[in-house]
């Protein structure tokens, strides 16, 4: 069997390619031309070498259009990736990011002092009277307990409703008014006495010069209640709130005298005393809120 025909081109040898022939050098002589395959290797060799460094430089244009055609799609968008440089805004136009932002203040303001508004006559300017103040002709305290009204009464001359020293103390302290309120329940009564000054310390003075012994309020009488305190010996407090300085006298309408066993009658004059308490404390309130809402 012949592997070619005589005088046809030799089949060429490959070393890389499978089932190619190796090349004789005239039939006859079995030895290869060792030098020969050795430059024929070199040569492919170089070839490979070639190719492989051209494909990287072709693989890197590649990449680098890919990447320029991105960034010119998104900057496609934005007017101004196609001006000029001179054309762009200056940077004293561009908004400074490291600014601290500024907000406008959202906080409440402080809410206002009810007893400012009992301190001074400048803003205590709301009606006053014994029977604005104590207004009603009962007192109910808790669920039970219910104090009828007597009496009331209002007058320019402190002096006149009161007694021992505080008279004195009163007009040492310029007192522009004195009112007064009388509750009773059962045969135990109460009388309320509140001075007017024109500011709170004024009155501050007043509360810390009294001695409850000694200078204390006159009872009031009338509308249903007997005259008490008269005579007898009875319980007497003193304090002050603002402008107010307020007074209490209890005792019995039987004409019989307090004594410390008598428990029942002193809860009567600490339940009127702190009413008199809030009821100017309430005064400012009202003032305050309706000075709020202006």
């Amino acid at each position: 069997m012949s592997y070619g025909q005589q005088g046809g081109p030799q089949s060429q040898w490959d070393p890389w390619k499978p089932h190619s022939q190796q090349p004789w050098n005239d039939g006859t002589d079995e030895t290869p031309d060792w030098a020969a395959l050795a430059e024929a290797s070199e040569t492919r060799n170089k070839r490979r070498r070639l190719f492989f460094i051209g494909g990287g430089a072709l693989a890197t244009v590649a990449i680098g259009a890919a990447v320029a055609v991105a960034v010119v799609s998104a900057n496609d968008g934005n007017s101004a990736s196609n001006k000029p440089a001179s054309d762009l805004p200056g940077s004293s136009g561009l908004p400074n990011r490291s600014a601290t932002p500024s907000f406008e203040s959202t906080s409440a303001p402080p809410p206002l002092d009810p007893k400012d508004f009992v301190s001074s006559k400048s803003k205590d300017t709301a009606p006053l009277s014994a029977q604005i103040l104590f207004p009603g002709t009962q007192l109910t305290v808790g669920e039970t307990t219910v104090y009828k009204k007597g009496a009331t009464d209002d007058t320019k001359n402190c002096s006149a409703a009161t007694k021992g020293g505080l008279p004195k103390i009163l007009t040492d302290n310029d007192c522009t008014s004195f009112m007064r309120v009388s509750y009773v329940k059962d045969n135990v009564a109460v009388t309320v006495g509140v001075a007017v000054f024109d500011n709170a310390a004024q009155a501050t003075k007043v509360k810390g010069k009294v001695k409850t012994k000694t200078d204390i309020i006159r009872s009031l009488s009338g509308k249903g209640i007997k005259d008490f305190c008269t005579s007898a010996v009875c319980l007497s407090t003193s304090n002050s709130y603002g402008r107010y300085a307020y007074f209490t006298i209890t005792g019995f309408t039987t004409g019989k005298d307090m004594t410390d066993k008598d428990t029942d009658a002193f809860q009567v004059g600490e339940d009127l005393e702190d009413f008199a308490f809030r009821q100017i404390r309430q005064r400012g309130e009202l003032q305050a809120s309706a000075a709020a809402g202006e």
